[in-house]
């Protein structure tokens, strides 16, 4: 993984070459939309407050459980004994990014959302919050973290989220095929090449058009770039969009041209 100061000069450069986060001169119809009613969607929703109290909770929370990671580790977190309130600090999306995924959700309205790393639940249950009648799978490889995020879930009232535990290489490819198909995803787990690469060719045969699969940490080191690159590059991407500590990845036939953005936000 990149340290923090190659991760700070690697988001100044984004931050400079990135087009206008206004959609100014974006020539794609479909990301000036995307742009203008889902990125600058400014209005504070009501599922807002009632997760962020529980982002608040889990960021205090002195109680230490043991964690076995099956992916690429923590940026700063060692061993199995971890604090929760350590797990939220370092773990967590931002509010900022995690609301852009509930707008995402709640624009696109997908029949069912996959996310591969539930963590300690707040993006999972802004995923789920967009649409109650939405069933949101959420696979996490810790008993013990994904035990604390369906006690969130119960919280919040959340009754439509499907949490399955296990390493993700025995327990996707059974989600896959209990889903049929998969409208959104989101994949916040592992953050190694490989791994990333694999998942999102096993997503393939269940991807349709107007499926949308989004990466988690593209510059969080030199192989999760590689691996955004390659993932981007596929033939059945027709557009993605780069927001530097997320990648968006389109898969809707209708474009005629690939088109690729890196997008300020």
């Amino acid at each position: 993984m990149y340290t923090t100061f190659q991760l700070a000069a690697r988001f100044i450069r984004y931050y400079i070459t990135a087009s206008s986060g206004t959609g100014h001169g974006t020539h794609s119809p479909f990301v000036y939309k995307f742009i203008t009613e889902v990125l600058n969607d400014n209005r504070s929703f009501y599922p807002y407050y009632r997760i962020e109290a529980i982002r608040q909770e889990m960021l205090t929370s002195a109680c230490e459980i043991e964690v076995d990671d099956f992916g690429a580790g923590s940026r700063g977190l060692k061993g199995k004994q971890r604090k929760v309130k350590d797990i939220a600090r370092s773990s967590l999306k931002s509010p900022k990014y995690a609301r852009l995924l509930f707008r995402i959700a709640n624009y696109f309205q997908p029949e069912n959302i996959l996310e591969l790393g539930t963590s300690l639940g707040i993006t999972t249950a802004y995923l789920a919050s967009a649409n109650n009648s939405t069933k949101v799978y959420s696979l996490e490889g810790a008993t013990a973290i994904a035990e604390l995020a369906e006690n969130n879930f119960r919280k919040l009232g959340l009754n439509n989220i499907k949490t399955v535990t296990g390493n993700f290489d025995d327990t996707l490819a059974v989600v896959l095929e209990q889903m049929k198909s998969a409208g959104l995803v989101f994949i916040d787990g592992n953050h190694r090449m490989q791994p990333t690469l694999r998942y999102t060719n096993q997503l393939k045969p269940y991807l349709h058009k107007g499926s949308i699969v989004i990466l988690d940490d593209i510059h969080w080191s030199r192989e999760m770039e590689k691996a955004w690159e390659e993932a981007r590059m596929d033939e059945s991407v027709t557009c993605s969009i780069d927001l530097f500590f997320i990648g968006i990845l389109f898969y809707n036939p209708d474009f005629k041209i690939k088109q690729h953005f890196v997008i300020r936000f």
